[in-house]
């Protein structure tokens, strides 16, 4: 089975390793040559991965019978239509049913047409002195959106990233004189966790939840990040995550893919649903449309079904299973010092990739090239897997010393102290439950 997998991140450089293991014959085009990719694939085409047509020219060369868009952007660029014109089948929405992620407006839009259980108050503007007047009227702190892709990095929070409603008023100025419109949404207090789900098209099948450390720095501090690590949990559930607000997730995620095929742009690939979770229940903060990186990386490491087969079942329509081992994953990703806002480029990072092997840890490659040199974003991902939280996060942790060079990470991704400072937060809020062992 020859198979074509779009993107060379570190989201890709697990995906693609969970094709080979399911048997796949792999061929990659990606910017730049991930180096763990390079060395599974049996070609490898340099293009940027929103270069449509030299995207389908490869395809088409390989004659690959199927591709996997790994990033969003060639996803809005409608990588997938392009494909199928030419009879080449893959799994990630078409450009139409993507915009559940490229365009944030339509998504909310398309959630209160639909009644999507989980969805919060927001209103669409392009008038600066309309939006003004509106913020001033609901007088509780906003969330800022700009409309399309930003790479995580966009929405900023009152309370967060920004001071008040003033703050918030001036942000949303810049995005309208910029993109023409700016998406403003009511503020929901809690935590946030990712749930990721294969979809055919009809049904959805779960994956284990993850959480995501978009801060730079220890502590959730410092700017917002495309992520600095993950954890999961054994249960696939998450310690302040209880049984009814799982399920809660679940119906968000199966009446949004109901609804789009009722609108007629039905959805196959990967729905990843961003939530944060309140003393309510779980609310949609914005959905995704393919895998999240780091979280990808969780959930491929614990895979236990053949990916291959799964993705031919998103691809007919039949789906039938997605099962996963019951371990708990820890993600950390090495990324180069002043990353997110400056970050070092050009310079060669030392990785004894044999001595992190033998801490019992994975090696996950993302922007790095094969001479090990940093290209600005989050290089290394090193993964732990183990029976508890604990000895995941060890694991990781001490394969870390294995690699030097100008390099900074988060030392608290998954430790039982960030994990108990997210149940406290949970609790304050008013949320009664008992935690889930991890």
């Amino acid at each position: 089975m020859r198979v074509l997998l779009v993107g060379g991140g570190g989201r890709e450089h697990a995906i693609g390793e969970a094709l080979v293991k399911g048997g796949a014959e792999l061929y990659v085009v990606s910017k730049h040559k991930n180096p763990g990719l390079a060395r599974i694939a049996k070609e490898y085409g340099l293009a940027k991965e929103t270069d449509v047509s030299k995207v389908v020219e490869f395809a088409k060369k390989w004659a690959v019978d199927f591709a996997f868009i790994g990033p969003e952007a060639p996803l809005e660029a409608g990588i997938v239509n392009a494909l199928e014109e030419e009879g080449i089948p893959a799994v990630g929405p078409t450009k139409e049913a993507a915009r559940l992620e490229t365009n944030k407006a339509w998504a909310r839009e398309f959630m209160e047409r639909n009644k999507i259980p989980g969805r919060k108050m927001f209103k669409v503007f392009d008038d600066v002195e309309e939006m003004k007047a509106w913020i001033d009227s609901y007088g509780k702190p906003v969330v800022v959106k700009p409309l399309g892709l930003t790479g995580g990095k966009g929405v900023k929070v009152v309370g967060y990233q920004l001071r008040d409603n003033e703050e918030a008023k001036a942000y949303a100025e810049q995005l309208i004189r910029k993109d023409g419109k700016v998406l403003i949404e009511e503020r929901t207090d809690g935590v946030e966790f990712t749930f990721q789900v294969f979809s055919d098209g009809e049904k959805v099948y779960p994956m284990p939840l993850a959480q995501d450390y978009p801060h730079a720095y220890e502590g959730d501090v410092g700017p917002i990040t495309g992520g600095m690590g993950s954890y999961s949990c054994p249960n696939h559930l998450l310690p302040f995550v209880t049984k009814e607000d799982w399920e809660k997730a679940l119906e968000t995620l199966q009446r949004t893919v109901e609804a789009m095929k009722k609108e007629g742009y039905p959805y196959k690939g990967i729905l990843y649903g961003q939530f944060m979770l309140s003393r309510d229940g779980p609310v949609i903060i914005e959905y995704n449309a393919r895998f999240g990186d780091p979280e990808a990386i969780n959930v491929l490491a614990i895979l236990d079904d053949n990916l291959v087969e799964i993705a031919q079942g998103i691809i007919d329509g039949n789906l039938r299973s997605a099962r996963f081992e019951n371990k708990a994953t820890v993600v950390k990703y090495i990324a180069p010092e002043g990353y997110p806002v400056n970050p070092v480029r050009g310079v060669k990072v030392e990785v004894n990739e044999k001595a992190v092997a033998r801490e019992g840890a994975k090696l996950i490659f993302a922007s790095i090239d094969e001479n090990y040199t940093l290209l600005g974003s989050r290089a290394l991902a090193i993964v732990g897997v183990g029976d508890n939280i604990e000895e995941a996060e060890k694991i990781a942790q001490s394969a870390i010393k294995h690699i030097r060079g100008p390099i900074f990470y988060r030392r608290d991704v998954g430790t039982r102290g960030s994990i108990e400072k997210r149940i406290q937060i949970m609790r304050e809020l008013g949320k009664d439950f008992e935690p889930n062992i991890c």
